[in-house]
């Protein structure tokens, strides 16, 4: 019997799992906020604050590291981005002028550059400690 459908339970789970968590903090972090603040000049600005992105993007070092560590980069990546272009998605359509669809786009391209060189960092740290370890 053949051991293939075994070594795509790993491949589909840095897939996964990633992902999840990515739809997960997203809720967390950005999905409760709906309220837009309005300047006193009439502007509005919002919903999300600074602080609230950039927890988003720390907790997401977790999955990514996770992933990439295991040397799954595709995982990491698309997982990650997966989750997120989902969460935008759903969070912000809802917007009747249509231009929440950029604000995704956005969201992907940004999410796959960041996640693609993030994993790529912690792929190669992690080989260079495994050769060095190997070596002593």
């Amino acid at each position: 019997m053949s051991q293939r459908p075994l070594k795509l339970v790993p491949q589909l789970m840095a897939i996964l799992v990633p992902a999840v968590l990515a739809l997960a903090v997203w809720a967390a972090w950005l999905g409760w906020d709906q309220h837009r603040d309005v300047q006193p000049d009439g502007s509005e600005t919002g919903p999300y604050e600074a602080w609230q992105v950039i927890g988003l993007v720390l907790t997401l070092l977790a999955p990514v590291y996770w992933a990439a560590s295991r040397r799954y980069i595709a995982g990491a990546v698309l997982g990650v981005t997966g989750g997120l272009t989902v969460a935008a998605y759903y969070d912000w359509s809802d917007d009747s002028s249509g231009l929440f669809m950029v604000g995704v786009g956005m969201v992907m391209m940004g999410s796959l550059v960041v996640t693609g060189v993030a994993s790529a960092v912690i792929a190669s740290v992690r080989t260079r400690a495994d050769s060095s370890r190997q070596r002593s």
